[in-house]
């Protein structure tokens, strides 16, 4: 079995930036199939662009544009490529990394989806600074690392027992979430209103309007990095009232505008 050391990707890379040991780096994707691998160390992985297969002796995981996956150094796996053109951004990190900055090695195991938008925020943040390069970036890579890493160990690998309610929550907030109140909602999952405000914080990790707004942004990053769509157009398929709303929601989550960030990374 192939081990892909430090810094070794499948494809093309085209940028990459070391910081205390944590290497970022961005790729084209070129091969249709690799062979069975695992990495040296763990890494997240944002697909830019296109479509991938990730799979395991577990599972098959659809990537597709937007898509943030993590992988642990122990992980065997191979990727398709089911698009022409694919891109991703990886961020790698030494295996002491997460003992160093006091997180908890042992729930970083496996590899797994991340689909909360608070982490795609995040790791939008994180790709604007790593294009950028100016003198503050450095820092921000740094604060923003850590910020990332909190933010999935409390979200994503701190166990919580769900109930079989909160998938259907997210579902119809993804898809439906136009003209929702807190009484359809009641009615549609059978919870009462009184325990339906008390429940989503704990379990979406914040109020439903800030997780449909995050949702939102999280789906115009992929948009963003597609010059074919226009600001306006962005705006309409993810749902905002207009360009104007669009562009207030994204400063407020990535902290610039949705015009400066393409610029930026484009």
């Amino acid at each position: 079995m192939k081990i892909l050391t430090t810094g070794e990707y499948y494809g093309q890379m085209k940028r990459e930036v070391s910081l205390q040991g944590v290497l970022l780096s961005e790729y084209d994707y070129l091969t249709a199939q690799t062979d069975w691998h695992y990495h040296e160390n763990p890494y997240l992985m944002y697909v830019l662009r296109g479509n991938l297969y990730d799979i395991n002796k577990k599972q098959q995981t659809c990537c597709k544009s937007g898509s943030l996956i993590f992988h642990n150094w122990q992980e065997a796996h191979y990727n398709t490529k089911e698009t022409y053109y694919a891109r991703g951004f990886h961020v790698e990190f030494p295996r002491n990394w997460f003992e160093e900055k006091k997180l908890d090695a042992k729930l970083w195991e496996g590899s797994r989806l991340l689909n909360h938008p608070q982490l795609h925020s995040l790791f939008g943040q994180l790709f604007f600074e790593f294009k950028c390069q100016d003198s503050f970036s450095g820092l921000s890579i740094e604060l923003l690392l850590l910020h990332l890493c909190e933010s999935i160990e409390t979200i994503e690998f701190t166990p919580t027992k769900e109930p079989t309610w909160v998938q259907s929550l997210r579902e119809i907030l993804h898809e439906e979430a136009e003209n929702l109140n807190l009484e359809s909602l009641s009615q549609q999952l059978g919870i009462h209103p009184v325990h339906l405000s008390r429940a989503v914080p704990k379990y979406l990790g914040s109020s439903l309007g800030a997780y449909i707004r995050q949702h939102r942004i999280k789906q115009s990053l992929t948009y963003l990095l597609d010059k074919r769509h226009s600001l306006t157009d962005i705006a309409n398929i993810c749902g905002f009232s207009d360009q104007s709303h669009f562009t207030r929601t994204f400063k407020y989550y990535l902290h610039r505008t949705p015009s400066s960030f393409r610029k930026q990374v484009l």
